[in-house]
């Protein structure tokens, strides 16, 4: 083989190799991996049973959990991409604190974070690591609240069961992330966002407390491009 030919061979391979790691505009992704949700607690006290004022540092926290989820991706032009969330929801324990800290679990709820973002993406559409920023908003929907024996027993002794609900938000959410281009199709990719998110917990006893839960999200995927 010539060194002409050699020298063509060489650079068609290398542009097919860029071709190969692009993430430019109207690319697809696919990813799946494992993400973590750390709520952020910062806890009001529990309103009296009267309605009137409020049981000082009775409060709660809010444990973290991690799930498998998938992700859909595309890319608007070569540096703005959209990016969707998938998952089952995440479980959430909910333990006593502040004066009501060692009484343990006082109720569990379901939480689905409906997340949209957009991103920008620093870097060539065809660069090995491509960090990016993103926003967006999240819709958390929470689900199958239950209420323990002990806020029972805290709350309506003698009496039913209490019940516990918390309330759904649309809220905002920023993320820091980036990509890196496996070879092929194929990348690994790693953000961090954050979910700007208060809600409300309401007792079958009447009683309410305010609950800032900010949680921070990590997550970690293998993905596919087409």
């Amino acid at each position: 083989m010539t060194t002409s030919k050699q020298l063509y061979v060489a650079a068609a391979l290398a542009t097919l190799t860029a071709q190969a790691l692009a993430q430019q505009a109207g690319t697809w992704s696919i990813s799946a991996g494992v993400t973590r949700i750390a709520p952020s607690v910062d806890s009001g006290s529990l309103s009296s049973p009267t309605g009137v004022g409020v049981i000082q540092d009775a409060k709660v926290d809010v444990a973290s959990d991690t799930r498998l989820t998938a992700a859909v991706g595309y890319m608007v032009t070569d540096h703005i991409g959209l990016h969707l969330p998938l998952g089952l929801g995440f479980k959430h324990d909910v333990y006593g604190a502040g004066i009501l800290a060692g009484v343990g679990k006082v109720a569990e709820t379901r939480a689905l974070p409906i997340t949209l973002l957009a991103q920008y993406r620093f870097m060539e559409p065809d660069a090995r690591f491509r960090p990016y920023l993103g926003a967006g908003f999240t819709y958390v929907r929470f689900s199958k609240e239950r209420g323990s024996a002990t806020l029972t027993a805290l709350t309506n002794p003698g009496g039913p069961p209490t019940g516990v609900s918390f309330k759904s938000k649309l809220t905002p959410t920023l993320q820091i992330g980036g990509v890196l281009n496996l070879g092929g199709k194929w990348f690994m990719e790693g953000s961090y966002a954050k979910t700007f998110l208060k809600t409300r917990g309401t007792l079958s006893t009447g009683q309410t407390i305010d609950v800032g839960l900010d949680p921070d999200c990590f997550t970690l995927h293998l993905g596919y491009r087409f």
